[in-house]
């Protein structure tokens, strides 16, 4: 947010902070989301950039597409091995899985 935006709403009586801040999360909870965050999204550009439907790629793992979606959306019903498996499964190598986790950390 540009510095001209960021004060006008703080004269106004709204409080300026992060997602961490309001929803009081600790920063091992905050590095958990954002590592589900870069693996979900990674997870989702691999499977559109290799032309699979949701329901394609449910196929290819043996899952649902409903399934599929909530991999690519980080429900907090999808474990982390899910993800890791599905991304090996379009084809991705444990460098580039590292390097979708380590992008979500920079700040």
């Amino acid at each position: 947010m540009e510095a001209a935006k960021r004060k006008k709403l703080q004269r106004a009586g709204w409080k300026i902070g992060s997602t961490q801040d309001f929803l009081g999360l600790s920063d091992e909870e905050t590095a958990f989301v954002e590592l589900k965050l870069g693996l979900s999204e990674r997870l989702r550009i691999r499977r559109v950039n290799s032309g699979l439907s949701q329901d394609d790629f449910a196929k290819r793992i043996g899952s649902s597409q409903s399934r599929v979606a909530k991999m690519e959306a980080s429900d907090p019903s999808v474990s982390l091995d899910l993800l890791v498996r599905g991304l090996l499964a379009t084809g991705a190598t444990p460098k580039e899985i590292g390097t979708a986790i380590a992008r979500r950390h920079v700040a």
